[in-house]
């Protein structure tokens, strides 16, 4: 049987700018919070990147759960005291004979450095 964890996903407010009427940068400040119940995050790829001045680690991951959730890119995602980028458009494949949707695939990433 499947033990799946619970994960949040963090968006942040959006603002508007009084004289333009558009959207401005995420406000990290505010977010909204959504639990998402039955998923797991797990390991893609490690890339080090170094220059002169530092190091930095970039680790990819993927989250999985339940299709339909309401994730996008840029959002954030806190998984066992780690906190993720969303990095892609999230897909769930969908058997093309069947109708079969196993999960939804959400890429992440991880800087750290």
């Amino acid at each position: 049987m499947f033990q799946g964890r619970t994960v949040t996903r963090l968006r942040p407010a959006t603002t508007t700018d009084p004289y333009s009427g558009k959207q401005s940068a995420p406000d990290w400040s505010r977010v909204t919070r959504l639990i998402i119940e039955n998923a797991y995050v797990a390991s893609s790829s490690a890339v080090q990147a170094r220059d002169a001045n530092r190091t930095q680690m970039l680790t990819a991951k993927s989250l999985y759960c339940a299709p339909g959730q309401d994730v996008r890119p840029l959002d954030r995602v806190e998984a066992d005291g780690i906190t993720y980028t969303v990095v892609a458009v999230p897909s769930a494949d969908i058997n093309p004979f069947t109708g079969w949707q196993p999960v939804q695939e959400i890429p992440l990433e991880e800087g750290r450095g």
